[in-house]
């Protein structure tokens, strides 16, 4: 099912393409003749065309210069960046190198520059000539010599600049000038010279700038070096009002003393503190009791009283000895507790000579403490005096220093731009020259001609689509059934004939219009077959609108029914009457109108057109009130009487979209024929009227396509129409 369903899908769209393709081949020749006019027209224009050169000179701009001695921080420059290059493009193509090179070469002398009137200028010259009212001066009389001058420097600029053309090429420093001229050589000269005068303004630029550095610089040298003699002054002065030699070695002298004085001062204080614990423990146990006091810590931890102790101790230990041997009598006892006694003594006589010394030893070491501190202070206040002038001086030594450096930095920078100032080394260089061009770049006449060809022959194509596509308008059966959903019941050809000449009445019956014959004959048989379901007695044709040849259609239909049986044909149209003129019945025959008001009768209404066996019924007389009459119950009755008379009745109406007459007459009709003029009426159109067909309840037969051009056959050749005609002329010959 799913490969049925594309099969159709691409036989659509084959359909489609097809259709297309058939579009452009019915306007082959009108697309042929656009083309081939468009394309002598452009060739006509490109020969006339002169020829432009364009000669091409490259420049490399440097992205570092050449330089003698480094000056970027006096210049400036930072030609790594991208901006760098993009701005020595725009100075390339800026206006000051543009007139430096129009005014060099001379190039308001130039043809290429000159300017030639236009044909509105010289229509508006003719106009102040002929018209006496209208001004005579113009406004450019109104300017100044120099606003002249300028004037005309703009317009050169204009084209100079409309002719140049600078492109850098692509993750290089190369750039490309172009110029175009008439003159090949110009072309060349002037991209030379557009290069040689940017090169030239920065070769003076750069001169400029190191001119400008150079003075700047010594005007600044000159103040530095005041700068510097103040503060060398200063410091000199500084030194002789304090008298400093060496403000580092005597700052340095303090500091030891300071540290020495500092270090002498904590000793003696522990000192002075070790002896005043002693005094306060004297002060506690008294003078008088030794034992306690050769017991005390600070006393026993004196040196002269463990040297006496470990005597006392020795002397004892030899008693003891001794008194193990010999008794108490013993010389040797005797000699021995009297050294011990001695040595006792003399331990409570250091003692004593110990703990009197103290309070002497305290207040030395308490003078001691209080000098240390005082010449402490003093020192300490010498320090700050030297330390707030060494502050001083090193502030005033900084000065110099900082002065000194800065002025040495400028004398270099001096010294150097002097030496460098005639350096004349170029940021761009010529790296090929341009030449004169042997041949033009434009116009290239084949190529333009050939576009000429394929743009006409496109845009001939796309608007005779756009066309198709814009023309709602009924081509074909496709058409009548797509666009309107209405049945098709036959094509009736255009005949071709003469300006003055009109169709024949009769030409149906007429063998020199065979295939006009064949259609409404197969339009007649379509009819009567789509239709075998209902008494196709009385048939209504209408169209939208006039002159799309229902009278014809009606005429041509009744004939062709008229072969088969007796068929009556009524021009219902009261308002513009024409089946009479065409059948040249005299206008004061009575019809429909007198036969509906009753006024004459039927035999008297009808007239009998001999080479066609058809019956007609004319208007009549013209009434003032076409829709109330054809409206009248009188119509209807009429129209009753009338069938049991004929085998069939073809009326002529008005069209839709004109009046309301064929509705009315649509009403009590059994089937109704719409007439639609082949690519002539648009669908919108076509859908009203049937529309309002329907809404009046009438019975549409279907379409008959008119006037159709038998060389436009398309989508209808499917269907055997122009096939069948050709068919039967064949036979018939």
């Amino acid at each position: 099912m799913e490969k049925n369903n594309n099969t159709t899908n691409n036989y659509e769209q084959e359909i489609d393409v097809l259709a297309l393709f058939k579009v452009v081949f019915r306007a082959k020749w009108r697309i042929l003749t656009f083309v081939v006019l468009a394309t002598l027209l452009a060739g006509m224009v490109t020969f006339k065309l002169t020829p432009q050169y364009i000669a091409t000179a490259t420049l490399l701009i440097e992205a570092e210069q050449a330089k003698a001695v480094s000056f970027e921080e006096i210049y400036g420059l930072n030609s790594n960046q991208k901006e760098y290059y993009l701005t020595q493009f725009e100075v390339i193509k800026s206006d000051s190198k543009a007139r430096e090179v129009i005014t060099k070469l001379n190039l308001s002398e130039h043809p290429d520059f000159i300017s030639k009137p236009s044909l509105i200028g010289e229509l508006k010259s003719y106009l102040k000539g002929v018209i006496p009212f209208l001004p005579t001066q113009d406004s450019d009389d109104l300017l100044s010599l120099e606003e002249q001058q300028e004037q005309r420097m703009l317009e050169l600029l204009d084209k100079f600049k409309s002719r140049l053309s600078v492109n850098p090429i692509n993750k290089t420093q190369l750039v490309n000038i172009s110029f175009e001229s008439s003159d090949r050589r110009l072309a060349a000269l002037v991209a030379n010279t557009i290069g040689e005068v940017y090169i030239e303004s920065q070769i003076k630029a750069k001169l400029g700038i190191t001119q400008q550095a150079s003075s700047w610089l010594n005007t600044r040298l000159s103040q530095l070096r005041i700068q510097l003699d103040n503060s060398e002054a200063k410091l000199q002065q500084f030194r002789e009002q304090q008298g400093l030699v060496d403000i580092e070695g005597i700052a340095g002298l303090v500091t030891q003393e300071i540290e020495q004085i500092s270090s002498q001062l904590v000793a003696v204080r522990a000192e002075k503190n070790k002896l005043q614990s002693i005094s306060r423990v004297i002060s506690e146990y008294g003078d008088l009791d030794v034992e306690l006091l050769g017991n005390m810590p600070e006393i026993t931890s004196h040196k002269v009283i463990q040297d006496v102790k470990r005597e006392v101790i020795l002397v004892e230990r030899k008693v003891s000895d001794l008194s193990e041997v010999y008794g108490e009598k013993h010389p040797k006892m005797i000699s021995a507790k009297a050294e011990l006694a001695a040595v006792k003594l003399n331990l409570n006589k250091q003692i004593k000579g110990l703990v009197s010394g103290i309070q002497k030893e305290l207040n030395r070491v308490s003078r001691t403490v209080l000098a240390l501190e005082r010449d402490l202070n003093e020192i300490r206040n010498k320090y700050q005096d030297i330390t707030s002038k060494e502050t001083t001086y090193n502030q005033l030594k900084r000065d110099v220093e900082t002065n000194r450096k800065i002025f040495d930095t400028f004398l270099s920078r001096s010294k150097e731009t002097e030496v460098t100032s005639d350096f004349t080394a170029a940021t761009a260089r010529f790296t090929d020259r341009a030449y004169a061009p042997k041949l033009p770049a434009k116009p290239n006449k084949k190529l333009i001609i050939i576009l000429a060809f394929i743009v006409s022959l496109v845009f001939a194509v796309g608007m005779c689509l756009i066309f198709d596509v814009l023309n709602d308008t009924v081509k074909s059966k496709f058409d009548v059934e797509s666009k309107t959903s209405q049945r098709m019941l036959g094509i009736i050809p255009f005949v071709k004939l003469s300006r003055k000449e009109k169709l024949p009445i009769h030409a149906y019956l007429d063998d020199n219009f065979k295939k006009f014959s064949e259609a409404v004959r197969t339009f007649r048989t379509s009819l009567l077959i789509t239709q075998t379901e209902r008494d196709l007695k009385v048939i209504t044709v209408t169209s939208s609108s006039p002159s799309e040849g229902k009278t014809t259609t009606s005429i041509n239909l009744a004939m062709s029914l008229a072969q088969v049986g007796s068929v009556l044909l009524i021009d219902a149209d009261l308002r513009k009457p024409s089946i009479g003129k065409r059948f040249d019945i005299p206008a004061f025959q009575p019809g429909l109108s007198n036969l509906i008001v009753g006024t004459k009768t039927i035999t008297e209404c009808i007239v009998k057109d001999e080479l066609s066996k058809l019956s007609i019924l004319s208007s009549g007389q013209v009434p003032s009130n076409p829709l109330e009459l054809l409206s009248s119950d009188d119509f209807i009755q009429t129209l009753d009487e009338l069938k049991t008379r004929f085998d069939h009745i073809i009326i002529d109406t008005p069209p839709t979209q004109a009046v309301s007459d064929s509705l009315v007459i649509a009403k009590y009709s059994d089937s109704v024929v719409y007439v639609v003029k082949a690519d002539s009426t648009r669908v919108k159109a076509i859908n009203a009227g049937v529309e309002r067909l329907f809404e009046s309840k009438a019975h549409i037969a279907g379409i008959v396509l008119n006037q159709f051009d038998m060389r436009k056959a398309t989508e209808d050749q499917e269907y055997g129409y122009y096939d069948y005609h050709d068919y039967t002329d064949t036979q018939n010959a």
